[in-house]
């Protein structure tokens, strides 16, 4: 399901849009592919980005740092170096290579030995650290997101009663939405509210609005709360 995608489009944009294989389900796909002898039938289903074989997004960064030093540089200069491993309350575990080397929610690679398993709860790139804790740190209540986009265009005016996805392959989950003022990203930001919490809320990551199998709309995450 790649509906996660295409939460940024306007009715303008999608006046132009066809979705030729919209109607099946990924197995009738396969099963088409395979009468032709297409040698994609078989092929796994991408969990990872795509473009990067070997999963390691890192040297992807690295190989192509260059390309883009010109307009990156401030951000490139203070994820490019090493810094400290933090636990929450501030105690130094260690030291990382880069922070763009790691994922909220990343329990491999850490480098450290600790009596518990630990994870990355967050990124602070201003100071150059990642900061790290424990799995059950990892679960937010809320998140706010801004740069909005409602497909429809027509605003609700009160709270909505929605899912949302807030990775590609997240499971859609439960929560109540209120949309707030804010002046500083197309005049709204979105409030969201889980039912239940969810682990690994990461700024800058998507979050999308469902009505079952309707995507409504979304934003990029601001903050966890």
């Amino acid at each position: 399901d790649q509906s996660y995608y295409l939460f940024e489009l306007t009715q303008e944009q999608l006046s132009h849009v066809q979705f030729p294989v919209g109607e099946y389900e990924k197995s009738s796909i396969r099963e088409i592919a395979s009468s032709h002898k297409l040698s994609t039938a078989g092929k796994p289903d991408s969990q990872e980005i795509c473009f990067i074989p070997d999963g390691d997004y890192g040297k992807f960064i690295r190989n192509h740092t260059e390309e883009v030093k010109k307009e990156l540089v401030p951000l490139l200069e203070r994820s490019d170096r090493p810094g400290p491993i933090l636990f929450k309350d501030g105690t130094r575990l260690g030291t990382h290579l880069g922070v763009y080397r790691f994922t909220v929610g990343q329990r491999r690679g850490l480098g450290i030995a600790h009596s518990r398993p630990l994870y990355v709860l967050r990124l602070e790139v201003h100071r150059n650290a990642v900061i790290v804790g424990y799995k059950e740190d990892l679960y937010s209540r809320g998140l706010i997101a801004d740069r909005l986009n409602w497909i429809s265009g027509c605003w609700p005016e009160g709270p909505v009663e929605a899912e949302v996805r807030i990775r590609s392959h997240h499971q859609q989950v439960p929560a109540s939405i209120v949309f707030e003022k804010n002046h500083s990203h197309r005049g709204r930001q979105a409030r969201v509210l889980f039912k239940t919490p969810q682990m690994a809320v990461t700024p800058g990551q998507a979050a999308v609005f469902y009505s079952g199998d309707r995507v409504l709309g979304g934003g990029w995450i601001n903050q966890r709360i």
